[in-house]
């Protein structure tokens, strides 16, 4: 993924493997047959007609079947799907105004009796792409006793208007061989960012619509247009902050919360992204200090790594690398900000960190290297990144200062060099792209806690180093009906790489104010990697 947001793709252990690269739907959709609302409750998917909904009379929406979109890599789970476009207001709060399609995929359950209420899905990003997590979602049960709905937020791809930004995923592609904080690399970023924000606005496109609040409503839209009575919501990472902010603002319908790796809307910010990195590197090091082999292996992994930050970044290495996806070497720069942002991003699976930074240590940058040159290789057009920039400049940005991003950097890393604090981890020159991209403040709207008594579902990893595992029990005191689950071991997006997250996700299904929780006791991790010395 590009160096931005919370977003990460996550898998079994196989299917990670196979993915490691960097790291959907949509034919004639009818009603939820026992979720249906009854006729007075709303619309169904089948008729076309019109659901009115937000603000004004003039905020209608609507289902509109169509075919499922035709993927770069087939999605089983699609062929046979009911799919289409639920139809929006760009923006509610004008009259008027343009309409937007968003691409719907409502995958069958597997059971021959499935429950009536079925499991709306909310992805990682802001921006990433949607359908593509379908596989992820599928082989982890989610659609096994009822239907699994999955919609791409505004402006994702297969939407109309997709906000891609060929421009930046052609930067971070040329990114790695460049130093992660220097002008130039700022330069050629803003560049890119402002040539994208001209390419979307010249077609009309406002982007201060495509916000939390506006995807929230469309989810709201998406339940009255179906015909649904009431459902389930699942969000991981951004699709939990876009969960709370539904849960908060659109209560109706909903029968339950399960929130995947926390990034709470109330505290959502540059500096928070410092405090994740921290809980979740802290917690490696203290699960490798309780295995014997690791602990005797790698006795100083915590001052290891600080003085390769600092090494690095006073004296980066250039290197010519072959990606792990095959072709030609590629140039790439391994500064301590490069460092930073390729763990937090787990480019390199958890299990080989120890081995990793003790062989950086001893003068092999290779693994380091390789997952850089990774980076080389994007998927260009796929990621949203005007939905991203929209979200983070309005909503994470404009209430704290670079002096908050550093000193929040210098709480948690005292011992790393200020260059590499002063930006937050995978959001670099927030500040100045957020002047580029100039969509409003939207902060006072979304630093709001949800106060709900709807039972809600906490899925953490300890390992994970963007949305750190203790904001679950911050978040849950507002949410009195809560059950907060910690899995050791498990980076971003718990639920696809643990099949115990998977039992206690599909028991909450069922009972959701009575899971069973009874796998996690007794859980482990999977040993780290010991090289020989």
């Amino acid at each position: 993924m590009a160096e931005h947001g919370f977003r990460n793709r996550a898998a079994p252990a196989g299917a990670l493997l196979a993915l490691l690269a960097l790291l959907a739907l949509l034919a004639a959709l009818g009603p939820t047959p026992a979720g249906a609302a009854p006729p007075n409750a709303g619309t169904t998917g089948t008729t076309g007609t019109t659901a009115t909904t937000g603000p004004g009379k003039d905020a209608a929406s609507r289902f509109v079947p169509g075919p499922c979109p035709s993927t770069p890599e087939p999605i089983e789970a699609l062929a046979t799907a009911r799919c289409g476009f639920l139809e929006v207001p760009e923006n509610r709060a004008r009259a008027g105004g343009r309409k937007i399609r968003l691409a719907v995929a409502v995958i069958p359950a597997i059971s021959a009796k499935p429950a009536g209420d079925p499991v709306v899905f909310m992805s990682g990003g802001p921006g990433g792409e949607t359908f593509d997590d379908i596989p992820f979602l599928v082989s982890s049960g989610l659609n096994r006793d009822r239907e699994l709905i999955v919609m791409a937020q505004r402006g994702n791809l297969y939407d109309k208007p997709d906000l891609a930004c060929p421009e930046l995923d052609r930067f971070y592609a040329r990114s790695v061989g460049l130093p992660s904080y220097a002008p130039q690399t700022q330069r050629l970023m803003l560049d890119a960012v402002e040539r994208c924000r001209d390419r979307l606005t010249s077609d009309g496109t406002d982007l201060s619509a495509y916000n939390s609040t506006e995807n929230a409503a469309d989810f709201a839209d998406l339940r009255t247009a179906l015909g649904i009575r009431q459902w389930n919501v699942y969000g991981h990472s951004y699709g939990s902050n876009l969960a709370m902010t539904y849960l908060r603002l659109h209560p109706q319908g909903i029968r339950a919360v399960a929130l995947d790796s926390i990034a709470p809307p109330q505290y959502v910010s540059l500096p928070f992204a410092w405090a994740g990195a921290r809980e979740g590197l802290d917690n490696l090091y203290k699960a490798c200090a309780a295995e014997p082999r690791c602990k005797s292996r790698y006795p100083d992994l915590a001052r290891t790594l600080n003085e390769q930050v600092r090494k690095l970044q006073a004296h980066p290495l250039t290197l010519n690398v072959r990606p792990p996806q095959g072709g030609e070497p590629v140039k790439v720069v391994l500064d301590g900000g490069a460092l930073v942002n390729l763990l937090i991003a787990k480019a390199i699976p958890l299990k080989d960190v120890p081995a990793a930074i003790d062989e950086l240590g001893r003068g092999n940058p290779e693994r380091f290297a390789r997952a850089r040159a990774a980076g080389s290789v994007q998927a260009v057009g796929q990621t949203a990144h005007g939905l991203t920039n929209s979200v983070v400049c309005g909503e994470w940005v404009p209430d704290h200062s670079a002096s908050d991003v550093l000193k929040a950097g210098r709480e948690a890393f005292p011992d790393w060099p200020d260059p590499v604090l002063a930006q937050a981890p995978q959001l670099a020159f927030q500040e100045q792209v957020c002047r580029v991209w100039n969509v409003p403040d939207r902060t006072a709207a979304m630093r709001v806690a949800p106060v709900s008594t709807v039972p809600t579902l906490f899925l953490n990893g300890t390992f994970d180093m963007k949305t750190g595992a203790s904001w679950a029990e911050k978040t849950a005191r507002t949410l009195p009906r809560s059950t907060t689950v910690r899995i050791p071991g498990i980076g971003h997006w718990v639920v696809p790489q643990s099949p115990c997250a998977q039992k206690v996700l599909a028991s909450f299904l069922a009972r959701p104010a009575a899971p069973d929780t009874g796998c996690v006791a007794g859980l482990g991790w999977e040993p780290f990697t010991i090289t020989p010395k």
